[in-house]
């Protein structure tokens, strides 16, 4: 891999600089694309903005950016491109600093800026190779996510086509899963979601598979599958519990199967209502799973069990040998799926061999 140092001034930067929603957004005379597809939306506040340009008016150093070489000989900015668009942006006009539009400065002020010498790496090598370059660049300010770091190695036609389905504000994933899922389309959480959910966690091997694939329906068309499973199997949404839930493992399991929508919603109910469930979200994988670890069934209190082995004198219940009550656990007498509560009079303490192997029934 090669990685070679260059100053490159404003007025080179800027040349050139259009921002279009289709065609994207280049500058550098058209030779630089300033937003690749695994890049974010523009996400710097104002005043990290105009730190940007203060930097450039009082000839600070401004930190050091860094460029991918493309197959066509062009560049791609790897990071930096915050910066990178507030200098394109303020000397295109877009927005004033300190009360004044780049135009309206004086000239010595504008060559000033024009001037000004960015500092650039420039990288060129395998896919490979800048993948781990990617990780050891990004350690500072508004870090790439691991999904921009894959959009990065996997860029091509199909990274294009799915990010207009699950990578804009206000995104077709966005309307219709926003009930469903965590994160925000522009950092790549709803896109990083469907391809984990539609490859069973192989993501880069699903994303190097159809990397050149003219278009990303086939996922698009895979997630609102997910979606209406999931409004049709619950029909009462329930965003706060639902919002988190991994549901796209339980349609590949379950997508199949016939239920009963309304007693399913009646046994929701039941588990949100009962104080014992205290992972209210695994309520829904566990009405399809029956795995009581989704629930987080509630323990019994250090000084609730302190009581009992007292009571008991420190013999266990089912090998009635004595132990201390470190070498014990508290269990319940009546299973809870058997309506059994985690209250003192349902409870008993077993030394752990005799609970792992009452658990393990």
């Amino acid at each position: 891999m090669k990685i070679e140092l260059k100053e490159i001034t404003v007025r080179e930067l800027t040349e050139g600089f259009e921002d279009n929603e289709e065609a994207g957004v280049v500058g550098y005379g058209g030779k630089l694309d300033i937003r690749p597809p695994y890049q974010r939306e523009f996400i710097y506040k104002d005043k990290q903005r105009d730190a940007v340009i203060h930097t450039l008016t009082r000839d600070f150093p401004l930190n050091v950016m860094y460029w991918a070489v493309r197959e066509d000989g062009g560049y791609e900015v790897i990071d930096g491109q915050q910066r990178t668009l507030s200098i394109c942006q303020y000397v295109n006009g877009d927005f004033a600093y300190m009360f004044k539009y780049f135009h309206n400065l004086k000239d010595d002020e504008k060559e000033q800026i024009l001037n000004y010498k960015l500092m650039v790496y420039i990288c060129s090598g395998t896919d490979s190779e800048k993948l781990d370059w990617f990780k050891t660049i990004n350690i500072a300010g508004e870090k790439l996510t691991e999904q921009e770091l894959r959009n990065a190695v996997y860029s091509g036609t199909w990274v294009t086509d799915a990010k207009r389905y699950f990578s804009k504000n206000g995104c077709p994933a966005f309307q219709i899963g926003s009930d469903y899922l965590v994160g925000t389309p522009i950092r790549q959480d709803y896109l990083e979601t469907a391809i984990k959910w539609i490859s069973k966690g192989n993501i880069e091997v699903y994303m190097s598979k159809h990397q050149h694939d003219p278009n990303a329906l086939a996922l698009w068309q895979y997630f609102q599958n997910v979606i209406t499973w999931v409004q049709g199997t619950f029909t009462k949404k329930r965003t706060k519990f639902m919002k988190g839930v991994d549901w796209g493992e339980l349609y590949n399991k379950f997508k199949d199967e016939v239920y009963d929508t309304k007693k399913l919603e009646n046994e929701v109910a039941m588990l949100i209502a009962d104080d014992d469930v205290e992972k209210k979200k695994g309520i829904y994988p566990y009405v399809l799973t029956r795995d009581e670890k989704h629930l987080g069934i509630r323990a019994f209190s250090d000084s609730m069990k302190q009581k009992v082995y007292e009571k008991q004198k420190g013999i266990c219940t089912s090998c009635k040998e004595h132990f201390e009550i470190s070498e014990m656990e508290g269990d319940h007498i009546t299973p809870w799926h058997e309506g059994g509560k985690t209250i003192e009079s349902n409870c008993q303490m077993l030394c752990k061999d005799c609970n792992r192997r009452k658990s393990g029934k």
